[in-house]
């Protein structure tokens, strides 16, 4: 048996999760939030007890070295040595990479490099890498990159229609993102609905993205050159007329970071509602009469339904509908008011199995299977940091 630690670094958190496999055994999982404040909140599930707590932690450095503690203080391994790699799930991989690999200085630089095509993400996710290595040097740890599942989308789906050098000079295309959550879940509806083909995944949380999967494969998937495009998000405009960022810029007197910030921070369901990001409250709002809250909701549920329907022209057809992430997994109300726009797919879902986050919610009478999965990114960190670091 070989323990794997999988990694999962956010801007301001870090999601953990210690398998032992290859028998995918959870022993610990849990996350650090708020890091880089004084009341971050750091909580685990270990042996059938919940701990949380709340403790200054100011960078991910700090976090990476609390998590090490609890495990030798709760005794959940006796040593550092126990754990035979660590994976990490980083958000752009560009076209060096379509699928995961062993870190060394040369990948620590690309990763840096990418940065600029997600700033959110990739800036944390080397900050993850670099605390693991200080504490773990000889451990063997594996970069695991969301663009790599999708590197099978064909060509004429991710070119852009620019002047094609910069196709050639700086790879601009479509690249994808969320691979390891849509690789589970397509995965996973596969064993459930063994005869579909045609398969739709929608991975709506905080970042939200729909992939379209053939036979298993990504032909396609609705973030483009970064994570920014596509669906509407919490806090990310999702897709736009590009001719509005100039526009903007002239009018406010912005510089282009600050354009980039108002793009990636300020926007989505926080700049549609001025209420919060967070899909539960900007719900609760418009439960309560806020007409801008339901805007928000309203385009949000355009924009999945926008895409589910290109998606089935790309499959010419479809068989299996997936929901998952934060939103697609625990909101009935978002899955209702997207699958009302798909009878003519043959969707159809029984509300009674929606309410209660069953995991088949398709009605008798629909033609297309219809999935409630929790995704689970860890566990295809875990798989790949086995594989490509040989240690069966």
């Amino acid at each position: 048996m070989t323990k794997i630690m999988a990694i999962n670094s956010g801007s301001s958190s870090l999601k953990f999760k210690l398998f032992e496999m290859p028998n995918e055994e959870v022993l610990v999982e849990g996350s650090v939030e708020r890091i880089g404040f004084k009341d971050a909140s750091f909580s685990y599930k270990h042996d059938g007890k919940k701990v949380s707590k709340e403790l200054e932690i100011l960078n991910h450095e700090e976090a990476v070295n609390q998590l090490l503690e609890v495990l030798i203080d709760e005794k959940m391994i006796a040593s550092y040595d126990e754990i035979g790699g660590v994976g990490h799930r980083i958000s752009h991989g560009g076209t060096y990479y379509s699928d995961a690999t062993l870190i060394d200085e040369v990948v620590e630089e690309r990763i840096g490099e990418l940065s600029v095509l997600s700033p959110l993400h990739n800036p944390v996710n080397l900050i993850g890498i670099r605390s693991f290595k200080k504490v773990l040097p000889n451990t063997k740890q594996v970069a695991i990159f969301d663009t790599s599942y999708h590197h099978t989308i064909p060509k004429k789906n991710y070119m852009y229609a620019l002047p094609y050098e910069y196709y050639e000079k700086y790879d601009i295309r479509r690249y994808g993102f969320h691979g390891p959550s849509h690789q589970y879940v397509a995965e996973e509806s596969a064993k459930l609905n063994p005869t579909g083909s045609k398969t739709i995944t929608c991975h709506i949380g905080s970042g939200a993205s729909v992939s379209a999967v053939l036979d298993g494969k990504s032909i396609n998937s609705s973030m483009g050159f970064t994570p920014l495009a596509g669906l509407v998000m919490g806090t990310r405009t999702g897709d736009i007329d590009p001719q509005i960022i100039p526009f903007i810029q002239d009018k406010e007197g912005l510089s282009p970071q600050e354009v980039k910030d108002l793009m990636n921070t300020k926007s989505g369901l926080l700049g549609l509602s001025g209420v919060s990001s967070d899909y539960r409250d900007v719900e609760k709002a418009a439960d309560e009469g806020n007409e801008r809250a339901q805007l928000a909701l309203d385009v949000f549920a355009h924009q999945v339904v926008h895409y589910i329907g290109a998606y089935a022209a790309d499959l010419n057809g479809l068989d299996t509908l997936v929901f998952t992430a934060g939103v697609g997994e625990h909101s009935a109300r978002v899955r209702t008011e997207i699958t009302n726009y798909l009878s003519y797919l043959g969707v159809e879902i029984d509300e009674t199995k929606n309410q209660q986050d069953e995991l088949s919610i398709e009605s008798t009478n629909s033609r297309v299977k219809v999935l409630v999965i929790p995704t689970d990114e860890e566990v295809i960190i875990a798989r790949d940091v086995m594989r490509v670091a040989k240690l069966n």
